[in-house]
């Protein structure tokens, strides 16, 4: 197990865009998560060949991307060298895990540094299902602190950058998982999100990134306690399929008698849908650029025959303060309890700026916050209706491109950080308060040559509608490689 804090930046030129990727001739090749199973099952390569392959992968590139938290490695190598199979559809398969999911071993940070680290005694409920599936934990990913930036800057810990080009964000608040993935160390990692944390990732590292309903994948003890469940834990991949297989074998592994069951959703649906796009977000128009790559969104799903129409955000204004709110309450909490939760070498001078920002706000307004919960646990009303009329909603993921690193600097002052994120991050939380599932696909580029999200959402527990969709639009509009620059 070690730390690995630091970055020196390494950049290829491809083009106008530095890339930074692993793919290469070894037993990973360029092959997706499903892709790796199959080349197992006819034995073309081994679990021990899989995982020595992503860590030369992960080593490779990490000295750029800063993307991961602690490592597994030794672990890993055992177990893919086992003698009996661990059993799950992906044994064998290499992954990486979010810092802040509990995995036995290895410490929780949860994107920070602000107490000494201490190994898990065990595996939380999310990463028992994981494991379940058959993959194979190589260690953990970088995040912003508490997952409340959707850009991991950290001050001491440094940025996490991203593979199409390492002088902007990764996206976060899983910014470690996606920018792995991305950049083909492994095809599948684990992400969270509670605010657009496996969307914004999506977006800015052309990835696919589900958020499930509410209640779909468990959760560990601390999140199942919030007072509103606005984090969803999931997966980044690089094609539906992986998505797709994900849910329906972490299914097989925990069921939520509460949802309609997803199944195996293999390709596109002959339904063609009702959707509704609207490019406002709760605090802003998305920008001129994001605006116009989402219109040929709209082509696109007029060409392949579903019914697409123009509506205006139908959430009120009062939406943004209740969440923001919500969210420093959080801080609140993780702030003024950090000696109970985390130790005694909780040092809350080493906290950001974003986060005790965030922690003071709450405090102020603390009255307030009951009236907050109550008004956001009643959001999935306003999407309930527009599902009365709308198979679903398309929006851009985020209302601009993705910026430089530095942008959303953790140590600036806290105004002008939330400033900044609220002007970017306006699409993604809607989602999170509803309870609804909401999947971001790299459908489109800007002009730098940067991925561009599209985000898709439908009403609870309709998640196999957004695969079928996603499945189609992926045939249709293959996203770009980043190996083929």
């Amino acid at each position: 197990m070690r730390l690995h804090p630091q970055p020196s930046v390494r950049i290829g030129t491809v083009g106008f865009v530095a890339h930074v990727h692993a793919f290469g001739d070894d037993a990973l090749g360029d092959r997706d998560a499903v892709g790796l199973v199959q080349a197992l099952r006819a034995g073309e390569v081994s679990p021990a060949e899989l995982v020595d392959a992503a860590i030369a992968r992960v080593e490779a590139v990490n000295p750029t991307l800063n993307a991961l938290a602690y490592d597994a490695f030794d672990r890993a190598r055992e177990r893919a060298g086992a003698r009996r199979p661990y059993g799950g559809y992906f044994d064998g398969v290499p992954t990486l895990v979010k810092e802040n999911v509990t995995i036995a071993g290895l410490p929780n940070m949860r994107g920070t540094d602000a107490w000494e680290p201490r190994p898990e005694p065990a595996d939380g409920d999310f990463a028992r299902a994981y494991r379940a599936t058959g993959l194979n934990f190589l260690g953990t990913t970088r995040m912003s602190e508490f997952g409340f930036s959707a850009s991991a800057e950290h001050p001491r810990l440094g940025a996490v950058r991203n593979p199409w080009n390492p002088g902007y964000t990764a996206g976060a608040s899983s910014s470690g998982s996606g920018a792995f993935v991305a950049a083909g160390v492994v095809p599948i990692a684990s992400a969270n999100d509670g605010g657009g944390s496996i969307r914004i990732p999506a977006a800015c590292n052309g990835l696919v990134g589900l958020k499930p309903s509410r209640g779909r994948l468990p959760l560990d003890k601390e999140l199942r306690q919030m007072p509103l469940g606005i984090v969803a834990n999931g997966v980044l991949t690089r094609s539906v399929r992986d998505t797709a297989a994900l849910y329906r074998e972490m299914e097989r592994v925990y069921r939520n008698p509460k949802l309609p069951p997803i199944g195996d959703v293999t390709g596109p649906s002959t339904q063609r849908l009702r959707i509704a796009v609207c490019t406002q977000s709760i605090d802003r128009d998305a920008s001129p650029e994001v605006h116009e790559l989402t219109l040929k969104t709209v082509a696109l799903l007029e060409e392949l025959g579903h019914r697409v129409t123009v509506i205006d955000n139908p959430v009120p204004n009062r939406f943004k303060d209740d969440f923001l709110l919500y969210w420093g309450f959080l801080a609140f909490a993780l702030v003024r309890g950090g000696r109970r939760t985390f130790g005694p070498s909780f040092d809350r001078s080493r906290l950001d700026n974003l986060s005790l920002g965030l922690e003071a706000m709450a405090a102020r307004n603390l009255a307030r916050l009951p009236v907050a919960i109550a008004r956001l646990a009643r959001t999935g009303r306003i999407t309930a209706r527009l599902g009365q009329t709308y198979d679903v909603l398309l929006t851009p993921t985020l209302a601009d491109v993705t910026p430089p690193v530095g942008h959303l600097d953790p140590t600036a002052d806290y105004q002008q950080i939330m400033d900044r994120l609220l002007a970017w991050v306006g699409f993604t939380p809607l989602q999170n308060a509803t309870g609804d599932p909401a999947i971001s696909l790299p459908l489109a580029e800007s002009a730098d040559g940067m991925p561009v999200g599209m985000m898709l959402a439908a009403t609870r527990g309709h998640e196999a509608t957004l695969l079928h969709l996603a499945y189609e639009l992926e045939a249709a509009r293959p996203w770009p490689r980043i190996q083929s620059g």
